[in-house]
């Protein structure tokens, strides 16, 4: 990235505050990369130990795949899932608030007395897949966040500062150069009215 620059004091100030600005910045950036690296295998983690869980209740639910035949379908169905939204790293993600189920009414006495623990039971595993889900959410929206800071930094840390300085270095270098021409030009005018003094002198 071509920095723009003009050799005079005033850019020299412009390109001094630009690069402050950025070096003050870079700690921050870095330290919420990191933040949110960590955030992100944090997501992950929970998302496969959701998944775990819900494969391993599967299992232990495998006893009953006969019964599921006779289970009434309509019986219970998702109404709504209640997301919140929860800052992570200044980052706003999703975390599951509530889960509401609907539970159509039925006779206890006529249908079989396990259907009450099937109810549960749907209700436990559907949870745990929506929570797993809204995990995985998370893990991606940090996941974008944290390679857009990751960008940030790079360009900070490998583009601008170091463009920045190296502006404000030939500016510099400008500026001395003029002064130290300027110095000797005015040597020269001076060296020459003396010569010319004391030749109108003799």
């Amino acid at each position: 990235m071509a920095i723009k620059f003009q050799y005079n004091k005033t850019s020299l100030n412009n390109l001094g505050k630009q690069l402050k600005v950025r070096q003050n910045a870079l700690p921050t950036l870095q330290n919420k990369e990191s933040a949110l690296r960590l955030e992100v295998r944090k997501a992950k983690e929970q998302s496969d130990k959701l998944l775990a869980a819900l494969e391993s209740r599967l299992r232990e639910y495998d006893y009953l795949s006969a019964l599921w035949n006779e289970f009434e379908p309509g019986l219970i169905r998702i109404a709504d899932v209640e997301l919140e939204t929860v800052k992570v790293a200044g980052v706003k993600t999703p975390a599951l608030k509530d889960i509401q189920y609907e539970i159509a009414p039925f006779n206890a006495f006529t249908l079989p007395a396990w259907f009450a623990d099937g109810v549960a039971i749907l209700k436990d595993i559907s949870r745990l897949g929506i929570e797993s889900e809204v995990y995985q959410q998370k893990s991606r929206i940090l996941e974008y966040q944290r390679k857009k800071t990751t960008q940030k930094v790079n360009l900070y840390e490998k583009v601008q500062i170091p463009g920045y300085k190296e502006a404000i270095r030939k500016i510099k270098r400008y500026m001395e150069d003029e002064e130290n021409l300027s110095k000797a030009s005015s040597k020269i005018v001076k060296s020459r009215h003396a010569a010319e003094e004391e030749e109108v002198a003799l």
